[in-house]
């Protein structure tokens, strides 16, 4: 079977492609390397396991001539940061909503059967009860949030008028190696650096979940058909202070600094917990009881600072 991972040079699309590499697929992968990083998949071009093109989303032709003879699209390019799509809401419009379209559309274009998209929980917006189901009114809080509303819907449109599958996974908030600029990654480099770590607001309650089991959900997604009835939470189901993570990040990294509690963000969402019963009952993943198991493990392979 030949697949597309757009955004395959970043964080959870390099980590899917490795997995789909291992598990003898044809994988294309389209990435313009805004965020994504070619070091990322550089040993895959290398070996010559995958086909790379960088391609932009929001280049239709381009889109049309990478995705010819792909059975399933892995969707996951995006600005994928919430602070960045605030701070830069053209670019974030035109690669989550235009280029989503595009690919959509590209897809339909070329016979594709299964388009797998990653939305995000900050489509819900503010959480008007915890934990949040998938019933839960779409309010979205920022740009970024608007945008994968946006991508929703033109998915579900798709799946509606035109012969596609559409699988829908809202993601919590995914940590791992190749991450970088999110709050685990920024945690750990100032820890290492012996900087202050700052929280702003200081009531988040964040629910976190490894890219191992991202990528486990998002293979059984290929097959999956249950997972077409609408979209899926993922996540640990579990809320973790980022006073509890700042503890956990120094007592990991061996440092005793401050953590220093500055006026909230209003464009951040407070507090999400994912309701994960959906999930659980469709996919066979195994969920550790603490959400933030692979923290050590991975903070011990780094010792060192998190890639800008």
């Amino acid at each position: 079977m030949k697949i597309l991972v757009t955004g395959g040079a970043g964080f959870i699309g390099s980590h899917l492609v490795d997995r789909l590499i291992s598990d003898g697929y044809d994988v294309v992968v389209t990435d313009n390397l805004f965020r994504g990083k070619l070091e990322n998949i550089k040993q895959h071009i290398d070996s010559g396991k995958i086909n790379f093109h960088n391609t932009d989303i929001r280049d239709y032709s381009g889109l049309l001539k990478v995705m010819q003879g792909c059975e399933v699209v892995f969707h996951l390019a995006a600005q994928s940061n919430v602070m960045g799509a605030v701070e830069n809401i053209d670019y974030s419009f035109e690669s989550n909503v235009v280029g989503c379209f595009n690919t959509l559309k590209a897809a339909k274009e070329t016979g594709v059967k299964r388009f797998i998209f990653s939305s995000s929980r900050e489509a819900y917006g503010e959480a008007q009860y915890l934990p949040v189901d998938e019933k839960h009114p779409l309010s979205s809080k920022n740009t970024y949030g608007a945008s994968k509303v946006a991508g929703e819907k033109y998915c579900e449109v798709f799946q509606n008028m035109c012969d596609l599958e559409v699988v829908i996974f809202r993601l919590a908030n995914v940590y791992g190696e190749r991450d970088y600029n999110r709050v685990i990654p920024i945690f750990h480099n100032n820890a290492f650096n012996k900087k202050d770590i700052h929280i702003y607001g200081g009531k988040q309650v964040i629910d976190f979940i490894s890219i191992e089991i991202i990528v486990e959900a998002f293979m059984q997604a290929i097959n999956n058909q249950e997972a077409l009835s609408g979209p899926t939470n993922v996540g640990a189901g579990k809320g973790v202070t980022l006073f509890d993570l700042a503890g956990r990040i120094m007592k990991l990294t061996d440092t005793d600094i401050k953590v220093v509690v500055d006026p909230p963000r209003t464009v951040e969402i407070v507090k999400f917990t994912a309701n994960i019963e959906r999930f659980k009952k469709i996919f066979d993943v195994s969920l550790p009881e603490d959400p933030l198991y692979y923290l050590e493990t991975m903070i011990k392979k780094l010792r060192i600072p998190f890639k800008r």
